[in-house]
């Protein structure tokens, strides 16, 4: 069974881990919070952001990346980052994997992308933009790990509904 795994290496906006819990919640991505963070987890403006979605959330938490990786020994890391030569849709990720992001405001440590260098993966962008925001990459990410797998488990259909305004056609 597929496994996708969001980490967030020292997130500092609630906002946009609320935005990102919501994208888990979703779809039954595991949320993985590395400390420090730059918020509190009761913050009311994380809690906004993920709205009512918080008890779908398969949420774990961390003290630094060393306490990550000891207890993700198994994983097959991939980490995101404006400074790889990799594109996102390049890689073809695996049944259990670890989608990694860096916080807001300076990515993921230079030391962790030059060890990892084969596993870096950018989503492509204008050279003059400095970045996405984190949550709507997180969303890029995660929805291509799960288009690659056929979206397992997920409603891939709606319903219209006849509304009383229809009627007036």
């Amino acid at each position: 069974m597929a496994e996708l795994n969001i980490v967030l290496v020292e997130p500092e906006i609630p906002q946009n881990t609320g935005n990102i819990a919501r994208t888990c919640a979703a779809t039954g991505a595991r949320l993985h919070l590395v400390r420090p963070m730059g918020f509190e987890v009761d913050d009311r403006k994380l809690k906004r952001a993920g709205l009512d979605y918080w008890y779908l959330l398969d949420i774990t938490y961390y003290d630094n990346l060393a306490d990550f990786y000891a207890k993700n020994p198994d994983g097959e890391f991939y980490y995101f980052t404006t400074k790889a030569l990799n594109k996102h849709t390049d890689v073809q990720y695996p049944d259990k994997v670890y989608l990694v992001f860096g916080k807001e405001t300076k990515g993921l440590p230079e030391e962790l992308l030059l060890k990892n260098k084969e596993a870096c993966v950018r989503i492509p962008m204008l050279s003059e933009a400095r970045s996405l925001n984190l949550s709507n990459a997180v969303a890029i990410a995660t929805y291509e790990t799960l288009r690659q797998w056929d979206y397992p488990e997920l409603q891939g259909f709606g319903e219209l509904h006849r509304h009383s305004w229809d009627e007036a056609e």
